[in-house]
């Protein structure tokens, strides 16, 4: 079988700044929610910092001749606000914007399109300290760094994505309390999603000032959840969801409103809807996973996650393409007319060196070719997919689960740095090439 794309689909590769810079006390760079997490106990496997990751501070130059190898047409980062603005307010970093403005002038001297995230998690500690995402505040501080950010990098960004995952932001780091700050409080994460909701509006707002326009868009990680039975109450168990953790974020941005039946009381000031639901030029779709629901009455929610038949990877995430389907059609129907790029997708494998020196990792070779078989089926079937970003680009810090796991297309040995393009990075060149068969 051949899978065959349109020829401007945009084919690109996707980290974040936490996970793969290293770095943390260079550059004139402060600390993030992240490190201060990092440094408590029990917060991350085996006690695991982004103190070094993948080492992409020092060694981009590298990294970007192996994307220009493997064909890649586009690299998806994000900028790390402690770099820009160490203490969240007031100075400015210089040698932080030295550095990803060099990123970028690499990027495109390598013919490689700059999709650049304002925001993947890395609050500066010190806003932390003053209420974080829990305060409007933070709101008024992201706004003035995305207006730096978008002085000082627009000229060479060619996309622009304002915050990836507002979910995690929310629910992970303030409801569940896996991701930092370690929150678990409804409360607090109510005031969270409208604070991101809002920051999402006031830094794409300062993305059209500038005279040449950019496209800005979101990612967003949706969840459409299956119901276990046709029974009514794991049906409503379903649309529940999909109203808490879904329609929460798209509903404001998309519609201007929130969805009444969640009776939440979010901090809404005068204005501050008509801020957050402008017009976007395109929406990142993040997806790994689909969740199937029951209704559970002891849950807070009203339902709880249960088993499913399906294959896992090594994070032990149900492996089911046909979600990713759900997931693009339920927003293409959403926000019609509006075009999606799947900003990320790819998984978890217990990755090895061979004794060939070569890292074989078939598992995610079939992972990545089922979710693009979906991909294609999109685009036939009129849903306006237009380019797909494959996580990771290299194995790099993955949040809680520290460096247990690999994402990678590239091997990274976390010992010398080392870098090892996988098989998996040589079956998505020849996707990108048009002479993949299988």
């Amino acid at each position: 079988m051949k899978l065959e794309f349109p020829e401007d689909f945009l084919w690109g590769s996707a980290t974040a700044s936490y996970q793969v810079e290293g770095a943390t006390d260079e550059g004139g760079r402060k600390p993030s929610i992240w490190d201060v997490f990092c440094s408590e106990e029990n917060r991350v496997a085996n006690g695991d910092t982004g103190e070094i990751a993948a080492d992409q501070y020092h060694r981009y130059a590298e990294d970007i001749v192996i994307m220009r190898e493997l064909g890649l047409q586009a690299y998806r980062f994000s900028i790390a606000w402690p770099r820009i603005i160490p203490e969240g307010v007031g100075e400015v970093n210089e040698e932080g914007v030295t550095y990803y403005r060099n990123l970028m002038l690499a990027l495109r001297k390598a013919g490689i399109k700059v999709v650049a995230t304002l925001y993947h998690w890395d609050l500066p500690y010190s806003l932390e300290l003053r209420g974080g995402w829990r305060s409007r505040d933070t709101v008024e501080a992201f706004r003035t760094y995305a207006r730096v950010c978008v002085e000082r990098f627009n000229d060479l960004v060619d996309q622009w994505i304002t915050i990836n995952e507002p979910w995690c932001i929310s629910y992970l780091s303030h409801l569940i309390g896996e991701h930092a700050p370690g929150h678990q409080s409804l409360e607090e994460t109510v005031k969270v999603i409208h604070h991101i909701n809002l920051a999402h509006g006031m830094a794409l707002a300062e993305c059209r000032t500038q005279e040449i326009r950019k496209p800005v868009g979101i990612s967003w990680n949706l969840f459409v959840p299956r119901n276990a039975t046709r029974r009514s109450e794991d049906m409503e168990a379903a649309r529940k969801s999909l109203i808490r953790e879904s329609r929460v974020f798209t509903d404001p941005v998309l519609h201007g409103t929130y969805p009444s039946e969640l009776g939440w009381q979010f901090p809404i000031e005068p204005g501050d809807m008509d801020i957050i639901s402008q017009p976007m030029d395109f929406i990142g779709v993040n997806y790994y996973q689909e969740t199937v629901l029951a209704a559970d009455m002891q849950q807070e929610s009203g339902y709880r996650v249960v088993p499913t038949w399906q294959p896992t990877t090594s994070q032990n995430w149900a492996i089911n393409q046909y979600g990713l389907y759900r997931v693009l059609e339920w927003i293409a129907k959403e926000a019609p007319g509006i075009p999606l790029y799947i900003t990320e997708n790819g998984c978890a494998s217990d990755d090895v060196i061979d004794p060939d020196g070569r890292v074989h990792d078939r598992d995610r070779i079939e992972y990545l070719i089922k979710h693009l078989e979906v991909a294609k089926k999109a685009i036939d079937d009129g849903i306006p997919l237009k380019g797909y970003y494959q996580w990771s680009f290299i194995d790099n810090f993955e949040w809680a689960w520290g460096y247990e796991k690999r994402f990678g297309i590239v091997y990274c040995d976390y010992k010398s740095l080392q870098r090892i393009i996988k098989d998996s990075g040589y079956f998505m060149r020849d996707i990108i090439s048009g002479f993949c068969e299988y």
